[in-house]
């Protein structure tokens, strides 16, 4: 006699993408779940059949898929969601956004702002998420409290910042941060250098070297506006990607954000060192930064993720709306229809973003083995009828309020679009609260 399997949990869908190489949707799939792992995917029927008594989660009128991964954000920075518009990068930051917060952030309102960032990505259907701000162990503990998966670093500039007197300060928090929750199963810790244009050389190698030593992720803000690369040019007689080839920075540990304005020569470097890329189209083009040559870094085979940015920059951290937006802008600007087809860009929001960040072989993709993080997007909507192709629907005509159910190491996050982690009417009352002090 065949013994029942102990899963923990079964979910159903009407459809499912793994987004495993070479497979294609399952209709009526099921992914079985145990330990905080997928254990067994298959259809619906036979999997019940296997184990009929462990708990079902009814996602039958859901396309189940793994969740989507965003590759950078400012999680905290929710708290300054609108709070100054239609301006470039550098008169953004720096009459706006940076005096914003030395006044206002604090461990306090770091940790309520990413609070509510991890509601409102659980909410559209992320599972995995990212941060360089300040106060990083405050968002690993509200990213623990929210249920949702994390690569988190506490951000380096050569000058101070709300949380640290100066550099060596940052690197010290860095290394403490990466020794203390280098085991944890949602937190990923890494290392974060702002950009070439507010970091030195000296602090750059150090970073890399803090990186490698640690053997963890290293995000960095890279090649974002002309000015930069102007800047760049003038101050250190290279490109930010060729000055940070020079001084031995790049490696396949980086994410780099932004990579708007790339040469080709810049492209090559990229992929000659393994880089990763986190593309960010709806912040590039609020700041008015420019379009990635997106198209042009995936034909040099350069690993391609998609992030939001944070939402004072985007206004939102709605990862599904800025997938659909890289796949129509790339198409418009190349005038070639065929540019980044769904199945492609939605590979770039989940296992193309978990690549990014150095977590392929545990997320962003359904594949016995890897860790349980699902996202089951509604079907039984208007805008969701019919339904002919789901990589289609999921990158032209889903919704992130479709989200119904999310599921991350096994645990139900989001049921019924209701959130299962933590009292979202607080959070805002809190947020609401603070803004008034920020508003003046």
């Amino acid at each position: 006699m065949t013994e029942t399997p102990n899963w923990d949990l079964l979910v159903l869908g009407k459809s499912l993408l793994t987004m495993e190489p070479d497979t294609g949707p399952i209709p009526n799939g099921a992914v079985a779940i145990s330990g905080g792992r997928i254990v067994a995917v298959g259809e619906a029927s036979d999997l019940l059949e296997m184990a009929p008594t462990c708990e079902v989660l009814n996602a039958s009128n859901c396309l189940v898929m793994p969740g989507l991964v965003n590759t950078h954000s400012h999680l905290a920075m929710s708290l300054l969601r609108g709070l100054a518009d239609d301006l470039p990068l550098k008169t953004w930051l720096e009459g706006h956004i940076w005096p914003a917060e030395s006044h206002h952030v604090n461990r306090e309102s770091v940790a309520v702002g990413s609070r509510l960032a991890a509601a409102e990505q659980l909410l559209a259907g992320v599972t995995t998420t990212t941060d360089m701000y300040f106060f990083a162990d405050a968002v690993c503990e509200a990213l623990v409290e929210a249920g949702i998966r994390g690569v988190v670093a506490e951000s380096l500039i050569d000058a101070s910042t709300p949380r640290c007197s100066g550099p060596e300060e940052m690197l010290a928090r860095q290394r403490q941060l990466c020794e203390e929750w280098k085991d944890h199963p949602l937190i990923t810790p890494s290392v974060a250098a702002h950009a070439p244009y507010t970091v030195g050389p000296t602090n750059l190698v150090k970073e890399a070297e803090l990186a490698d030593e640690l053997a963890v992720p290293l995000q960095i803000h890279l090649a974002e506006t002309r000015w930069e690369v102007e800047t760049l040019l003038e101050k250190r007689g290279a490109t930010p990607v060729a000055y940070l080839e020079d001084i031995g920075f790049l490696s396949d540990r980086v994410v780099a954000a932004h990579c708007v304005h790339v040469s080709r020569e810049d492209i090559e470097t990229l992929a000659e060192n393994n880089v990763g890329v986190s593309h960010n189209p709806v912040s590039n083009l609020k700041l008015s930064s420019g379009v990635a040559p997106v198209p042009k870094m995936l034909e040099a085979g350069i690993k391609l993720g998609l992030g939001t940015d944070g939402a004072a920059s985007n206004n939102g951290l709605d990862l599904l709306r800025d997938l659909q937006i890289a796949a129509l802008l790339h198409k418009g600007t190349s005038g070639d229809p065929t540019t980044l087809p769904a199945q492609s860009i939605l590979e770039m929001a989940t296992i193309d973003g978990a690549r990014v960040l150095g977590l392929s072989e545990s997320t962003g993709m359904i594949t016995v083995g890897r860790n349980a993080d699902l996202a089951c997007f509604a079907l039984d909507t208007a805008h969701a009828t019919p339904m002919y192709d789901p990589y289609s629907h999921m990158v032209f005509a889903a919704r992130a309020a479709d989200a119904r159910h999310v599921v991350v190491q096994g645990k139900v996050v989001v049921r019924d679009r209701e959130l299962q982690t933590m009292d979202l009417k607080e959070i805002r009352a809190k947020v609401n609260e603070i803004a008034k002090g920020i508003r003046g």
